[in-house]
């Protein structure tokens, strides 16, 4: 494979979160010579990689990266499979003369099953402050309860209540939303300053419902285009926004004041 196409995969790889590595080996028809792999931003192997370095070929490492943008970290389909029972065995005959057998009784419908908890969405709540830091803590800023009640009351008073998902009351998600106005821009901008979804509650399509909530405040709001910022580590979470309909347009710089 050129240079060129090895440039060109490695670009793409960086666009979803990943680093492509190369194999050191320069002579031709040595075991590793040509191979390529994949890992995450921290050096953590994704895919084609063993305790040596890569193993994958390049048309391999280019067929994984297309799919990847097709992956709903979100999304999965839940089957329930009823358990086989058992056959019965046949009684055996008594050694006197049998009594006569009696009708089977009509055992009648089987129950249904029981419906799984539909998620909610709604603003979020004083009452939620310790939940939202738990869940905050998970995407791994550490945050009071505090400190969370403080923003929330603040944010209540700009007209931007971040929106949190229920299951049986339990807040289990959380998306912020905020509206910007530029000085290069003729219509505001919307942004998604967090996204998080608990870890038990994942695989429910519960971050599909909150950005679509997220995106309709937006719209509301006179917003043209929407942002959102995510971490360079968390591959999953950018094939999720590619899915989404989300393009990777820019770098983010920040500095501590």
């Amino acid at each position: 494979m050129s240079d060129e196409r090895i440039d060109a995969l490695a670009e793409t790889a960086r666009n979803r979160g990943l680093k492509l590595v190369r194999s050191r080996v320069r002579t031709p028809g040595k075991r590793r010579f040509g191979k390529v792999g994949l890992t995450d931003m921290s050096g953590k192997p994704v895919f084609g990689m063993d305790g040596k370095g890569p193993i994958g070929s390049p048309d391999d490492a280019e067929h994984y990266l297309r799919n990847l943008g097709a992956q709903d970290w979100g999304a999965s389909l839940d089957v329930a499979v009823m358990p086989r029972k058992k056959p019965k065995k046949p009684a055996r005959d008594a050694a006197n003369d049998r009594e006569p057998a009696q009708e089977a009784k009509n055992p009648g419908p089987p129950p249904k099953p029981k419906e799984p908890p539909k998620p909610k969405l709604r603003d979020a709540k004083p009452g939620d402050c310790g939940r939202i830091a738990e869940l905050i803590n998970f995407l791994g800023h550490d945050v009071t309860e505090k400190t969370v009640r403080r923003n929330l009351g603040a944010l209540r008073k700009l007209g931007e209540t971040p929106i949190v998902a229920t299951l049986n009351k339990q807040v289990v998600g959380l998306i912020g939303v905020h509206r910007m106005v530029t000085v290069h821009r003729d219509a505001p901008v919307g942004r998604i300053p967090v996204l998080v979804v608990a870890k038990e509650a994942q695989g429910q399509k519960l971050g599909r419902l909150l950005i679509e909530a997220a995106e309709q405040w937006c719209r509301k709001k006179g917003c043209k285009l929407i942002e959102v910022t995510s971490n360079d580590s968390r591959a999953a979470a950018h094939a999720f926004y590619r899915h989404m309909g989300y393009e990777r347009t820019s770098i983010r710089f920040f500095k501590k004041l």
